[in-house]
């Protein structure tokens, strides 16, 4: 076993939460997987915990605290390492694309949350909910663009995009909205900061017909597979699972149209917005 070492101070509250969770297992003399049998999790599940990638749940803490015999540390500062004004699921989903070394996202409804734009976002959210406060819109729509400054960052995550047709015809908050969308995605793209293939329409039934997908890889951590639905998200990191839906990706990339013939379809739609065709 490695030498152990105190994390780092300097460290944000989820780190740092995550640095020492690593620290007292390393004390306790237990592998990952050591600690994770008695809580019925495995190995993986933990090193997800101790790179922040997976938010840490009150049970799990209380666990922890037991089996390491640290006085109810991780119990005692659970809420501070996981505040977040988002929704839990929404959290996570945020938490875990910040750690990201890659992300590949198959979107078959609505452009995916990195790459949406203002005005895009707040269509998509008063439409979700016609009635909500406006402040409420207002904050989510700014959390939403706060989660797509990870691609401020020239090289990670990588991130790569299958879109379906659809995401390009419905058009979401209107014809201006959607043209400045689909030309927002064309400048990361053509900027080469990530990689966007359509899947058309005349291609029929394929691999994604199940839904929205997204995988993430960590530099410290196992993959991860993000399913979205309503209200409530599941992380999969079962390695069975996580090859099962890494091979649906993989068929939908196939059978999408290459990122030069899809840049021209996003081009030629943007420009259908712009004229109100």
């Amino acid at each position: 076993m490695s030498k152990s070492h105190r994390p780092d101070p300097t460290l944000t509250p989820r780190a740092l939460y995550g640095a020492e969770l690593r620290y007292q297992r390393e004390q306790a003399g237990l592998s990952q997987a050591e600690l994770g049998a008695p809580m019925f999790v495995s190995g993986s599940f933990i090193g997800q915990l101790e790179s922040g990638a997976r938010r840490m749940q009150r049970e799990y803490a209380e666990q922890i605290d037991e089996i390491l015999r640290t006085d109810g540390f991780f119990a005692r500062h659970l809420a501070t390492a996981t505040t977040s004004r988002l929704p839990e699921h929404v959290a996570q989903a945020a938490e875990s694309e910040s750690l990201a070394k890659t992300i590949r996202e198959y979107a078959p409804q609505l452009v995916p949350g990195l790459l949406q734009t203002e005005e895009y976002t707040r269509a998509v959210l008063r439409a979700a909910d016609p009635v909500a406060a406006e402040s409420l819109v207002e904050e989510m729509v700014a959390a939403r663009l706060e989660r797509a400054g990870v691609l401020e960052d020239p090289t990670t995550p990588l991130f790569w995009a299958v879109l379906d047709e659809a995401v390009l015809r419905r058009p979401v908050g209107g014809p201006a909205v959607m043209a400045g969308q689909l030309a927002h995605i064309l400048t990361l793209a053509q900027e080469s900061r990530i990689i966007v293939q359509v899947l058309p329409f005349a291609e029929g039934a394929h691999a994604g017909l199940e839904g929205a997908l997204k995988l993430m890889t960590f530099t410290e951590a196992p993959p991860v597979v993000h399913l979205q639905g309503p209200g409530s998200d599941k992380f999969l990191d079962d390695p069975v699972q996580v090859e099962r839906y890494s091979l649906t990706y993989d068929l939908v990339r196939a059978a999408a149209l290459s990122p030069e013939a899809s840049l021209t379809l996003v081009e030629s739609a943007a420009e259908g917005y712009r004229l109100g065709r």
